[in-house]
């Protein structure tokens, strides 16, 4: 063995070996006796370590997961199979519906390599904004007495002059601010990074919203003490004028998640769903304010739970895609399907190459 070492070290340093490798000795077995001879004649182009320890992300020579293009190259190949095959474990290709499942975006093409040397950042912006949504969904349904804002209504008294139909769920005003607002937005600038438009505005716009929603539970901002008549800031809330304006932003948030709903049809049935119910929560949740203006205290509750009941459907198709992703970004042997929709609307990209091929 040092003879055939002391022999390799004499062809790298006059070039006749262009990968030069570091033969581990403790890894070569009888498979790979000849493998000094293959990269002395060229037969192997890649030269890949014989670490077998070598983790699977950043060798895929030895893996049982190899696609092809990491096999020995011999002189009845062409020119174009040579150069496929010599592409390295960086360069290897993962197809559209893993790609949707991982980024929630199409696949798209795009300049540079951070897709392959940073994380996923989708993960982090939905865990964001399941911990937001998740425990304010149980509020406003008043789990456990969660909310503080139905008894009264269901008991039948009136007393709509105290109502809080905003803070339901204000004991979570740090959650909203550092899980819903500053994770969100992490997550919304790495997928800007990675060149994923789609989930860079969704994340971003939600963490816009959850920044929203808890800088109105603030009384330093003033949303709702500027409409109180009295000196005491919190009546603000029960005031028709702060009751439609906030209404609005959520008639608001319908219509941008109606978009996304649209648009999602290109992902995953998961993604779908969650826009779909949220964009139904919203409007009830619109709607209970617009109903205690009216005087329709009871209805509005009703539609309050019913917003509540909407968004945790949401959460749970967010939990199941997230475990989904996590489960595909390590490689685990079994998958969580999420209702792949890439061939559902075929891109303009992919059309347009087919009617140029016929």
């Amino acid at each position: 063995m040092a003879h055939h070492n002391e022999s390799l070290r004499e062809r790298t340093l006059n070039n006749e070996n262009l990968a030069g490798p570091e033969i581990n000795r403790a890894g070569v077995s009888e498979d790979h006796a000849d493998l000094i001879d293959r990269t002395h004649n060229n037969g192997n182009l890649t030269a890949p370590t014989l670490d077998m320890s070598a983790p699977l992300e950043k060798d895929f020579s030895n893996s049982p997961y190899s696609n092809g293009y990491h096999q020995h190259l011999d002189t009845s190949q062409d020119s174009q199979t040579a150069l496929r095959k010599i592409r390295t474990a960086g360069s290897i290709s993962i197809t559209p519906e893993l790609f949707e499942k991982l980024y929630l975006s199409p696949q798209t093409r795009v300049h540079g390599d951070l897709r392959r040397t940073v994380g996923n950042p989708t993960p982090l912006a939905l865990i964001g904004f399941l911990i937001s949504l998740t425990p304010l969904s149980m509020d406003l349904m008043g789990w456990r007495g969660a909310g503080g804002n139905g008894e009264s209504l269901l008991d039948g008294r009136d007393d709509s002059s105290h109502a809080d139909y905003t803070s339901a769920g204000a004991a979570g005003t740090g959650t909203y601010y550092f899980f819903g607002g500053l994770l969100m937005i992490l997550g919304s600038l790495g997928e800007f990074l990675i060149g994923n438009t789609f989930p860079f505005v969704v994340f971003g716009s939600f963490g816009a919203f959850w920044l929203g929603w808890a800088a109105t539970l603030q009384p330093f901002y003033n949303a709702y003490g500027a409409y109180s008549t009295t000196d005491v800031a919190a009546d603000g809330l029960a005031t028709v004028g702060f009751r439609s304006s906030y209404a609005f932003f959520f008639v608001a948030m319908a219509i941008l998640c109606f978009i996304y709903m649209i648009c999602s049809l290109r992902t995953n049935m998961c993604f779908f769903m969650i826009f779909f119910t949220i964009t139904l929560a919203f409007c009830m949740l619109a709607g209970s304010y617009f109903e205690a203006n009216n005087g329709n205290l009871a209805r509005s509750h009703n539609l309050q739970i019913a917003g509540g009941a909407l968004a945790f459907v949401t959460t749970l198709f967010g939990w199941w895609i997230f475990i989904a992703i996590m489960l595909a970004s390590l490689d685990f042997p079994f998958e969580v399907p999420v209702g792949d929709l890439s061939g559902f609307i075929k891109g303009a990209t992919e059309k347009r190459a087919r009617s140029e091929s016929v």
